[in-house]
């Protein structure tokens, strides 16, 4: 299979993040005592599939984690990724374009 440039072009704490990630899966498959034929079964995908995403391949689709995550009960981990709430760099952009005070409008 040909490497795709935007895998090549992939940041290395980029790349770190997705194999941590599935290490994680990994050990949690494990630690559930999931075999990997049933893993691969109940996400409805085949098992080279989980083997490159256990390997952290970043060619695999976050579908095919964000299935993985079900199966393993940790969607909520999924659904908090990028909370606007927990977003400092935006939460900081958003309160400098504030207006310094507000003024009342004039009664006509």
């Amino acid at each position: 299979m040909k490497a795709s440039p935007s895998k090549a072009a992939l940041p290395a704490r980029v790349r770190r993040a997705i194999a941590k990630l599935g290490a994680d899966i990994s050990v949690a498959r494990r630690r559930r005592g999931i075999s990997h034929a049933l893993m691969a079964e109940r996400a409805f995908i085949s098992p080279s599939t989980l083997v490159r995403a256990e390997k952290g391949d970043p060619g695999v689709s976050i579908g095919v984690y964000a299935s993985l995550l079900f199966v393993l009960d940790l969607t909520d981990r999924l659904e908090a990724l990028v909370d606007p709430a927990h977003d400092p760099v935006g939460l900081a952009l958003e309160e400098e374009r504030l207006p310094k005070r507000i003024r009342q409008k004039r009664q006509g």
